[in-house]
């Protein structure tokens, strides 16, 4: 059971046997007193009409409008979850569901409870998580904004399959089945609506095995707006994808910025490049160039660090490059390349300076000065950034320093006992 999860939910179910059943068919709910008796009715009557051995789990997360009775008065089990959100609401009935398998979705009858047949066949042959396709299945006039419809759910789903490798076309249908103790393995955090985000991008990076059903989306019979906030809760589930994922964060962009930058750099050093009669790159694109370098290089550390600390705390499984990166980079090696690379800029600066010294500070009429000036701070800041970089990914290691000595000194404590 998730250990987080369990301090935020109350059973408040009657005293009955509490053997593993095959499927808990899971609604989070709050304030759905329109509409979760006949999500409940639909759902008993599936498990009554496949004989399968299971039960409905209500995951209530405060309501007020006295859904939890209802909920007891149609014969599903309540747990009461104590922390706000939908993550929150989910991990507490996922902790607290009896069922091998889970099959959740929401409580507002936009999903049909009648119809898992596909989800079920799919978990009994082996899958560990079944996604719902509401594009593949029909989505009714109404039950989709356009604006999620045409942009916020295509382009989420591209995204967690290009940062991911997920092969599912529907990344945040909100119906979905799986193995519930491959699921509580994940540990899974987050307590808001990036919860459907965390739980597949989780389950892919631990290599669990994703497949997906058509379903069908109509739309909710709720009277008042949705919990859903489509910017707010959009921009949560791209800044998790994002955050899961330094490559396309950081490391991408970074190394974008530098290449360019170096190009760029390299044509402009030895002087204006002449594009036509008119257009000219000169030495404020020559400058503009070495901001590039300088931020890529800086985002291509922020990467190395974050993917190093997702090792290091576990966050992320490891990969050959994983590896590789875990043996190469440290401190000293760190800090003695970016001292290199502070001692070059510096020397190219001098260089220049001597150089302008020798015209007695006046005006330079040549042009090469000012790029070796302009080369010179770019290396020097980038060796700064590097320096200060080095001992960050030191600070980074220290919590793991500090449980490997913990049993020690727990020893040495007991002996001075």
């Amino acid at each position: 059971m998730n250990a987080v999860a369990a301090r935020h939910y109350q059973d408040h179910a009657p005293v009955e046997d509490h053997a593993e059943l095959e499927l808990t068919i899971l609604m989070p709910c709050l304030n759905e007193a329109e509409t979760l008796a006949t999500c409940i009715g639909k759902a008993r009557d599936y498990l009554a009409r496949s004989g399968i051995s299971g039960e409905v789990l209500i995951a209530d997360n405060g309501s007020t409008d006295g859904s939890q009775a209802i909920a007891a008065r149609h014969g599903a089990r309540v747990a009461q979850v104590l922390q706000k959100g939908y993550g929150a609401a989910l991990q507490g009935g996922i902790a607290a569901a009896r069922g091998r398998f889970i099959i959740m979705g929401d409580a507002d009858d936009s999903y049909d409870f009648s119809a898992l047949d596909a989800f079920v066949k799919k978990l009994r042959g082996g899958a560990d998580l079944v996604m719902g396709n509401r594009f593949q299945g029909g989505i009714e006039t109404g039950a989709m904004p356009p604006l999620h419809r045409y942009l916020g759910n295509p382009v989420l789903s591209f995204i967690g399959r290009l940062f991911f490798r997920i092969k599912t076309g529907d990344f945040h249908c909100g119906l979905r089945g799986f193995n519930a103790q491959r699921i509580r393995e994940l540990n899974l955090r987050t307590t808001g609506m990036e919860f459907a985000s965390e739980m597949v991008v989780r389950s892919a990076l631990a290599g669990l095995r994703i497949e997906e059903v058509p379903t069908t989306l109509k739309p909710d019979g709720r009277s008042r707006p949705p919990h859903l906030r489509t910017w707010r809760d959009g921009w949560r589930h791209l800044k998790f994808l994002l955050m899961y994922n330094p490559r396309w964060l950081f490391v991408i962009p970074g190394l974008s910025l530098c290449g360019l930058g170096v190009l760029l750099a390299a044509v402009l050093f030895f002087g204006p490049l002449q594009l036509n009669t008119t257009m000219e790159l000169d030495l404020n694109t020559f400058l503009a160039a070495c901001f590039m370098i300088v931020t890529g290089t800086q985002l291509v550390s922020f990467g190395v660090l974050s993917r190093y600390y997702a090792d290091l705390t576990g966050i992320l499984p490891r990969t050959a490059r994983s590896d590789w990166l875990m043996r190469t980079i440290s401190t000293d090696r760190l800090a003695l390349n970016a001292g290199i690379c502070f001692l070059a800029g510096a020397g190219f600066f001098a260089y220049a300076l001597t150089w302008w010294a020798n015209l007695d500070f006046g005006p330079l009429s040549n042009s090469e000065i000012p790029r070796i000036v302009v080369l010179g701070l770019t290396l020097i800041v980038i060796g700064l950034q590097g320096f200060f970089s080095a001992f960050l990914l030191g600070v980074l290691e220290i919590p793991v320093v500090r449980d490997k000595l913990a049993p020690a000194l727990k020893h040495q404590a007991k002996q001075g006992a």
